[in-house]
């Protein structure tokens, strides 16, 4: 099994666009899949039970369930939506079963600052100063028209960790996530323009 943990503790910030997303995407690919809900929100389970169960499975956990909830499912891929705030042993023991780690972080000085911060925890960690553990970076929301936007690849270029590719901000991801759909479930022509963002991001992946 590998395990994908996303994690900022700055709350909004894609995290669970980016879980769902890539849920669906290794769903999609005939994995067995995984999706961890660890945020009191629970917005990653609210997505799934909204999902269709004509589309590829994907199996749920949260932090309010009981591990053995997981039943006979043994996953090819867990996806981790982490919550907002996770920093110190939490942050740790997460780390311990995760293989990669993706960061995600929207274009304002708000996210940044925080990012900044959780990015300086990050580093700290054994299995990530030993490069046990790959990470990487994904700008979310992004309009590249905008002052915001370059802000944004000036903090990115300095962070110190690859940096995959900038999603931008489109009302596609809205509608999935109100149909419990993944970009993966959709008419490629409805996503094309998106496939390109994220097709580095699934290399990197795979």
């Amino acid at each position: 099994m590998k395990t994908i943990l996303i994690a900022n503790p700055k709350g909004g910030s894609g995290k669970t666009t980016l879980a769902t997303n890539l849920a669906g995407y290794f769903a999609s690919r005939g994995g067995r899949v995984l999706l961890a809900d660890l945020d009191r929100q629970r917005s990653a389970s609210d997505w799934l039970s909204r999902r269709p169960a004509a589309l590829p499975a994907i199996h749920g956990w949260n932090s309010q369930s009981d591990k053995k909830s997981m039943g006979g499912v043994k996953p090819d891929w867990l996806v981790v939506d982490s919550p907002a705030g996770m920093h110190g042993d939490k942050l740790s023991n997460a780390l311990k079963r995760a293989e990669r780690v993706i960061v995600p972080v929207q274009p304002s000085a708000f996210d940044m600052v925080a990012t900044r911060n959780f990015l300086e925890e990050l580093c700290a960690e054994k299995s990530v100063r030993k490069e046990k553990i790959e990470v990487a970076m994904i700008g979310m929301r992004v309009d590249a028209r905008t002052r915001a936007a370059a802000d944004l690849s000036s903090f990115l270029d300095a962070a110190g960790f690859p940096v995959l590719t900038l999603l931008r901000d489109a009302q596609i991801y809205v509608q999935a996530a109100g149909e419990g759909l993944s970009l993966f479930d959709m008419a490629p022509s409805r996503t094309a323009r998106e496939m390109e963002q994220w097709q580095p991001l699934l290399d990197w992946l795979e």
